[in-house]
């Protein structure tokens, strides 16, 4: 049977074309993800960047070690300590030692991530002056690059400054330099320095100070700005292809399974015939898989080529974006090319055993019959796949909505959860296809001509075709629904919680290092009128049930003053219960009574044991933990709330705000714009990540749109024959032929909107457990977008090649080839 499935595919390859298109374009998917995925395993080695050209460096200890009973973690603090001045003394005996410091600036027309250093550092980093000199005075600074040049003034978040030099940027920051006494102003703690000095004397000088490190050779990188962000890019950038990968695995498959599936179910007639002459079920079978076996290597071959030469590109474009670092580049691994390949095949065999074993054991008389009308749509594969699918989506989401709710709000999940809904509705369409058919064409049929008439028994009776072609725009607006859907409703409860969290007139910001001095905050509070709570960020690390030590975001701040700003989502407990001797914690926490004593460990390291004040409600997850200032030591006052006093004038109680931070660069913002500064928005990674994850697999759902238009159109040469000789003209075809293709297209966006609705529905419950609830969110000029994308590429296909075959001379239906 082999030899006559050779045969069968040389005389008949216009019929397979389009199996071959999408399981060649899914496997270059899969061989571009797969090779994405293996490039971001592994890192280059990384030397040292901005000490490349120091003696020795000393840095302040910045990782704790916690003893557990399942073995020791880990934790950085939030505040690392500081290098004792005596210690500084102490190295300055052995040589010249200069401080260094790192604080963040931000510059009118700078860019986004500016980084300031004192200028006597600049020469570690092999930085020269490529114009102008170096800072002399207070207001003068040079920078990094050519985003500002010599004379040229500049408004910074320290007070406007003039540029006075110009040094090559390294490539690995955007660097402001300072004068030494300027930027010990700006960033006052010393948490590394260089030494010049044998190493040997300097461990020597530090050996009594715990957790201090002293860095030569290759591990100076140590003391760069995010020594792992190597590592935690790859991580990141694991996560991101690895969750494309899995929904273009899943759209390829999904499409692929179901292109081979029609191609065999519009061969009954070829199957009856075989039958006829003789033919057993099982020769008919393995001539159907002999057939599948050689489009699927010749396909999966040629997609592994196509991927191959697709996987650099893409690779370039996520470094462009900065969605990856510059070093990232595709690698020479094979195994995603056998993956994609042996996945190739699998699923090309898969997706024809049923239809074959279905075709090879009918009738001769019935497959013949049935080559005209369809019979049995749900057959037992479907019901038994469609039906497990969508128990394991109930039974998951309900689990999930009873045991721990936040896990619905996770990335993770809400991408690849719906992939369940979206293959069980592909999988039982053909249940609702007819009378949701009928729904939609109900006005078109009673209008004057036929075409409407027509448009809705064709799209009836053909449940198969109907559901095979409306399967891409599934896949593709109930994707659209469910991804961006679901950002947006996380975005929208996001957004609630923080218009909920402060009731602050006014919102005051640092600007420098981020923190406000104790003589900014005297002149804030001094402000006539002015109700004034500061908070400096924090954390806070709890020991959970099997040795987890699990990191908190927390807040530090007067209670009382508190109360005076901010509306905490309490579930039991209240603000007026926090001391210094007790915490705010959230429902996450695996203790979370109110009264009952629980062991942190504090920004920098230090253990308490604290008693529960008050309990938060989880939320979306952000809640965090307040605390005390004398529960944050380290920490400094980033944002300072403030509520107006009886009485006090809103206009006077922000000149009088804006005077106090002038001197240190800080912003005043209404409460308003300040929330909506904050609110969580479609960040620049954010929206390419969805663009990289959402529009490979919506490309290849309208390329396999496409594809299986034309294949269902060439397969009604009879039917156009049959419309001809009883007095249809080209153009009456062509219009019918259009107006199927829309209907097809309404049928697959209506059950893409139901699957994307449902798949909501469970996390707008799961926000209401949360205490978050939230509007769903669908984002309609999205689905809309790519509904009219599908019904402008089926129409347009299905049109093109109906007109190849009504400009052919009329013959009789029976002599009508197919």
């Amino acid at each position: 049977m082999l030899s006559l499935a050779l045969r069968t595919l040389r005389a008949r390859w216009t019929a397979f074309a389009g199996a071959f298109t999408a399981l060649a374009l899914g496997v270059a998917l899969l061989t571009v993800m797969g090779l994405a995925l293996a490039s971001s395993l592994d890192a280059p080695a990384r030397g040292p960047e901005r000490f490349a050209a120091a003696p020795v460096v000393v840095r302040a200890g910045d990782t704790l070690r916690v003893e557990t009973p399942y073995g020791d973690r880990t934790m950085t603090p939030a505040h690392p300590p500081a290098l004792p001045a005596a210690t500084v003394a102490r190295l300055r005996r052995l040589g010249a030692v200069v401080v260094d410091r790192s604080y963040r600036v931000r510059a009118e027309g700078g860019p986004g991530e500016l980084t300031g250093h004192p200028w006597s550092t600049a020469a570690f980093a092999r930085y020269e002056l490529a114009a102008g000199r170096a800072p002399r005075a207070d207001d003068e600074v040079v920078v990094s690059g050519d985003w500002a040049r010599p004379g040229e003034r500049i408004r910074t978040d320290g007070g406007t400054v003039r540029v006075v030099g110009a040094v090559t940027g390294r490539g690995f920051e955007h660097a402001v330099f300072h004068t030494d006494a300027r930027a010990a102003a700006l960033s006052p703690p010393v948490r590394q320095l260089v030494v010049d000095a044998d190493p040997a004397a300097v461990r020597e000088a530090v050996r009594d100070v715990a957790g201090v490190r002293v860095l030569t050779g290759g591990d100076r990188r140590y003391a760069d700005a995010g020594p792992e962000r190597d590592r935690e890019a790859l991580t990141a950038m694991n996560a991101l292809f690895g969750t494309a990968g899995g929904v273009s695995a899943f759209v390829s498959v999904f499409v692929v399974a179901s292109t081979f599936a029609l191609a065999v179910d519009r061969r009954r007639r070829e199957f009856g015939l075989l039958r006829a002459a003789g033919a057993t079920p099982g020769q008919v079978g393995r001539m159907v898989c002999g057939e599948a076996l050689l489009v699927g290597v010749l396909a999966s071959a040629a997609g592994c080529a196509l991927g191959g030469y697709a996987a650099p590109r893409l690779t370039a474009w996520v470094v462009d974006v900065e969605l990856a670092p510059g070093w990232f580049t595709v690698g020479d691994a094979a195994w995603p090319y056998h993956a994609a390949f042996w996945t190739g095949l699998l699923v090309a065999l898969c997706g024809v055993v049923a239809a074959s074993w279905r075709a090879g054991r009918t009738s001769p008389l019935r497959a013949l019959r049935e080559a005209s009308a369809d019979g049995r749509a749900m057959t037992p594969g479907r019901w038994l796949w469609g039906g497990g699918l969508l128990l394991t989506a109930v039974v998951t989401l309900a689990a999930a909505l009873l045991g721990d709710p936040g896990d619905l709000l996770h990335r993770k999940t809400y991408v690849s959860r719906p992939m369940l809904l979206i293959g069980a509705a592909a999988l039982l369409a053909p249940l609702v296809v007819r009378p949701l058919t009928r729904l939609l064409t109900w006005l078109p049929a009673r209008l004057p001509g036929a075409v409407g008439t027509l448009t809705r028994e064709h799209a009836a009776a053909r449940v198969r075709r109907t559901a095979a072609v409306a399967a891409p725009v599934l896949v593709t607006v109930a994707l659209t629904g469910s991804l961006l859907g679901a950002t947006a409703t996380l975005g929208r409860a996001r957004a609630a919680e923080t218009r909920e969290l402060t009731t602050a007139a006014f919102v005051v910001t640092a600007g420098g290092d981020g923190a406000f001095g104790p003589r900014t905050l005297e002149r804030l509070r001094a402000v006539p009128g002015a109700r004034v709570s500061a908070s400096a960020p924090s954390a806070v690390w709890v020991l959970e049930e099997g040795g987890a030590l699990v990191r908190s975001e927390a807040r530090a701040a007067e209670p009382g003053a508190l109360a005076a700003t901010a509306r905490l989502p309490l579930a039991a407990g209240g603000l007026g219960g926090l001391d210094d001797d007790s915490i705010v914690v959230n429902e996450e926490w695996e203790r979370h009574t109110v009264g009952e004593r629980v062991r942190v460990w504090l920004g920098d390291g230090t253990t308490r044991t604290l008693r529960i004040a008050a309990v938060m409600t989880t939320g979306t997850g952000n809640n965090g933990v307040y605390v005390t200032p004398a529960n944050a030591p380290g920490a400094r006052v980033d944002r300072v709330d403030v509520a107006l006093a009886g009485g006090a004038d809103p206009r006077a109680v922000a000149a009088g705000l804006e005077r106090a931070v002038r001197p240190a660069g800080g912003r005043v913002l209404t409460g308003d714009r300040w929330r909506a500064a904050t609110a969580p928005g479609g960040e620049r990674t954010t929206r390419y990540g969805f663009l990289l994850v959402l529009g490979i697999a919506l490309l290849y759902a309208g390329i396999a749109l496409v594809n299986t238009v034309v294949m269902a159109t060439a397969d009604r040469v009879r039917d156009f024959a049959a419309l001809r000789l009883a007095g249809a003209t080209r153009w009456q075809v062509l219009r019918l032929v259009g107006a199927e293709a829309l209907a097809v297209v309404a049928v697959g966006a209506v059950l893409g909107v139901a699957v994307a609705a449902l798949g909501l529905g469970g996390m707008w419950a799961a926000l209401t457990l949360q205490s978050a609830p939230a509007p769903l969110a669908l984002p309609w000029r999205a689905l809309a977008a790519v509904t009219a994308v599908c019904a402008v590429l089926a129409t347009a296909s299905a049109v093109a090649s109906a007109a190849v075959v009504v400009r052919r001379p009329v013959p009789g239906p029976a002599a009508a080839r197919e």
